[in-house]
């Protein structure tokens, strides 16, 4: 059985750093698996699964221009490939319609599985135009895969497929991995001799849904000693800089861009935050709950149904209520141990090891229709 992941780049994201996280693993239990992007950037990520040499990355185009994912030459592209394949598992817009449209016009026998990460998107919010070529798209999907039971329920509402061909998979992170990391001194990232500087960090892609600037504004309205790690990289991470300057908060706030040491970064920090609008199953979280830190977080779909009991939930896009937060965080010893405990606790619902297998078993079902 030979599997094809595709997604649309492995640039920062969700969705990307999964299949860095599982493909070696898949390779581990004896599964024949590649992975195929539409468009390359000299990402990181591309880098660190080619140096692990654990399959085959097929790059359809290489350039700096972020709008080469769209590039309709991919669906052209695309066909040979499919017909290598048993099974083809596909992640994200526009991957999912171009796959759809490649294996009709290639006539490939692969069977198509779909993974839709989010609760929202622009076509799910958008116009009747939209529902009506998702309900066209999904169909050709043998299985849709959704991260949690919310985004099941979104995937039927809006595309109105059968629900035998809805399967949840609640996404994994590896926490023996986050557990035995080890913190970086402080002093690596601000030079300060001050043992009283506390550090926040959010791991994400700078996209509107992210929400950094509420971030920002809290860290305002917090001590100086309150310092900040944004780890990711995109489209709006000048606009993110470009605030920062604006608020002041030079020499307080450091952008790491994409890294491949997650876990490290999160264990140096005192608290783990993301103030995103939304989210499907955000990885972010379960990571930032593993690392034996408080997480806090946005009290949104994707995120409110893990966090709530456990971790930390403020009103999205409010600023001072997590500038709140933070600090009795930092002031409350007692709290801040709790909810470490709590956190760390609820993580191991999501191990990574059960989530391959589920996604293994589902490929040999799949695979024999």
């Amino acid at each position: 059985m030979k599997i094809l992941q595709i997604i649309n780049s492995l640039g920062t994201g969700g969705a990307e750093k999964l299949l860095l996280d599982t493909i070696p693993l898949y390779r581990k239990a004896g599964i024949d698996m590649d992975v195929l992007v539409f468009w390359n950037n000299n990402h990181q990520f591309i880098k660190a699964l080619k140096a692990l040499d654990c399959c085959k990355v097929i790059v359809l185009k290489e350039s700096d221009n972020y709008k080469d994912i769209y590039a309709l030459s991919h669906i052209w592209k695309l066909r040979p490939y499919l017909k290598q394949y048993d099974v083809v598992h596909v992640h994200l817009f526009p991957a999912q319609y171009y796959t759809v449209v490649a294996k009709i016009l290639g006539g490939s026998d692969c069977k198509l599985i779909f993974t839709e990460h989010s609760v929202s998107n622009r076509r799910i919010e958008g116009s009747f135009l939209y529902r009506f070529f998702d309900r066209l798209i999904y169909r050709k999907f043998s299985v849709v895969v959704a991260i949690t039971i919310q985004v099941a329920d979104i995937v039927r509402n809006h595309t109105l497929i059968n629900k035998n061909k809805i399967k949840v998979i609640l996404n994994g992170v590896s926490i023996e991995k986050i557990k035995d990391s080890k913190p970086y001194f402080k002093t690596v990232f601000f030079e300060t001799d001050s043992t009283n500087d506390k550090l926040i960090i959010q791991v994400s892609s700078f996209r509107e849904p992210k929400d950094h600037a509420t971030l920002l504004k809290a860290l305002k309205l917090l001590p100086s000693e309150v310092k900040l790690i944004l780890v990711g990289d995109g489209v709006l991470k000048k606009e993110c800089e470009e605030l920062t300057e604006a608020l002041g908060l030079q020499g307080r706030v450091l952008f790491l861009g994409q890294r491949m040491d997650i876990p490290q970064l999160l264990k140096t920090a005192d608290i783990v935050v993301l103030s995103s609008k939304y989210e499907g199953l955000s990885l972010s979280s379960i990571e930032g709950m593993a690392s034996g830190k408080p997480f806090v977080a946005s009290d949104v779909p994707g995120l409110s149904d893990i966090v709530a009991g456990v971790g930390v939930l403020f009103e999205c896009g409010n600023a001072k209520e997590l500038a709140t937060r933070i600090e009795r965080l930092l002031d409350d010893k007692m709290y801040y141990d709790s909810v470490v405990r709590a956190c760390q606790e609820k993580s191991k619902q999501y191990d990574i090891q059960v989530m391959i297998q589920k996604h293994i078993d589902l490929y040999k079902i799949v695979a024999l229709q």
